[in-house]
């Protein structure tokens, strides 16, 4: 199985984040292991992307970081401003117009190279 590239690994990292505070402005908890994983299966089968097991759990490790320094953004807290971070019409994909969305990419992004996490 290959790694993914460093973009593939941002978006996939943004979109466990999104899916970290989503839960927690909805819950007030963050989610444990198995609902990460599993938004990480979809999200690598809805984007035709594959990677292993090491490298899921690497970056379900780092969504934890990215979603603790994202919570000083503004991130929607009510059910219906959380719906719009997603392109329905499409399916469960992020809305990168959103600018909420884009400054969670750029964090993914900063983890992934500035702060030299590798795997």
């Amino acid at each position: 199985m290959k790694k993914l590239d460093n973009e593939t690994k941002a978006e996939l990292l943004t979109f466990l984040v999104v899916g970290q505070l989503f839960a927690f402005a909805r819950s007030g908890e963050w989610l444990r292991a198995e609902p990460l994983i599993e938004t990480a299966q979809m999200w690598l089968s809805s984007n035709g992307a594959e990677c292993d097991w090491l490298e899921r759990a690497q970056l379900i490790e780092a969504c934890r970081m990215v979603a603790i320094r994202a919570l000083d953004l503004p991130f929607p807290q009510v059910e219906a401003e959380l719906v719009q971070l997603f392109n329905l019409h499409r399916g469960w994909f992020l809305d990168y117009r959103k600018p909420v969305v884009q400054q969670i990419h750029a964090l993914s992004v900063s983890l992934l190279t500035r702060d030299q996490i590798s795997f």
